[in-house]
């Protein structure tokens, strides 16, 4: 990678430090810090309204912080010289002049980085938009067509550092695998991610490492690992043949046991469960973490931010 080869390994990583934005008495973000390091994929989750744009506006040098700064490989974005052949951005796929083509606007994006015409046949191949596609004026286009765009304009430049707000808007089930094998290979091969959303099953599937935020402040930030061993209490679902003969089993070690549905919730590591049986020549039919999932402990951190209130109590 062109960029990548430009900046040397320092010079992809995204440094946030004690990042405050206000309006007036409102404070859209507040004493944010992380890191994005080369080589991963960092989610960056949060309910609508969390801050996340904001941040990553501030990055880019559209809003100007309050407090705090964000280097990308040390220099502040604006400082960054020719910075699309540094840094991709995809910030709002529809921010772009509705009447020209697709075509049109990765050429414009093209002439200004100084790159080859050959690049933009190049990125629209790769984001899978056809010749008639991208002749089409993008304010034709559906929002999958314009994010797909969008992606191209970030990658078309050939950066080592990706910041993206929300890309999978609008991608069908499809279009949402292909990003999800891009961006990871992207990240193989060196570059840096960053990537925004609140859709939390879909990052959790490509995201190395996760910051959470609500209400403008982190509320935890860690690989998948680490933020549900923060969850504290093991914890295991099972079934087997003779439950009960499994209850025993386990009480005999001294775990907790509870009925659960068709089988057992077990206040305990799957491989424990998995060792009593087989001890005690059980079978099971199913055997799995019981957990609460990241789905469980975002809504958790971020519960005071949330506009839903529990359902329960409402008529069908």
């Amino acid at each position: 990678m062109r960029a990548i080869a430009l900046l040397g390994h320092s010079g992809r990583m995204i440094k946030v430090e004690g990042l405050t934005r206000t309006y007036g008495d409102f404070t859209a973000v507040d004493d944010v810090s992380f890191v994005c390091q080369p080589g991963r994929v960092t989610g960056f989750l949060g309910p609508n309204g969390a801050g996340k744009t904001t941040t990553m506006r501030i990055m880019v040098g559209l809003t100007p912080p309050t407090r705090g700064r964000i280097t990308i490989g040390g220099l502040a974005y604006h400082d960054i010289p020719n910075p699309g052949r540094h840094v991709g951005v995809l910030l709002d796929a529809s921010a772009q002049h509705a009447g020209r083509s697709g075509r049109e606007i990765l050429t414009i994006g093209a002439k200004t980085m100084g790159l080859p015409m050959s690049r933009v046949d190049e990125m629209l191949a790769l984001v899978s938009l056809s010749d008639s596609e991208s002749k089409r004026r993008l304010g034709n286009y559906s929002l999958g067509m314009k994010q797909r765009l969008g992606l191209a304009h970030a990658l078309l430049g050939d950066p080592s550092v990706l910041i993206l707000d929300e890309p999978a808007n609008g991608l069908d089930p499809a279009g949402i695998r292909w990003m999800r094998d891009l961006l990871k290979g992207y990240a193989a091969r060196g570059g840096t991610v960053l990537l925004s959303s609140h859709l939390l099953n879909e990052v959790e599937l490509i995201a190395d490492e996760m910051i959470l935020i609500g209400r403008g402040k982190i509320v935890a930030q860690g690989d998948k690992k680490s933020l549900l061993a923060s969850q504290g209490t093991a914890s295991a679902l099972v079934t087997s043949l003779d439950n009960d003969a499994l209850a025993r089993a386990l009480q005999a070690d001294g775990v907790v046991v509870h009925p659960a549905g068709d089988g057992l919730r077990v206040e305990a590591e799957p491989v424990t469960v998995g060792r009593a049986a087989a001890a005690h020549q059980i079978v099971l039919t199913d055997l799995r973490s019981g957990a609460a999932g990241l789905e469980d402990l975002f809504l958790e951190l971020t519960a005071d931010t949330q506009r839903e209130a529990s359902s329960q109590g409402v008529p069908a």
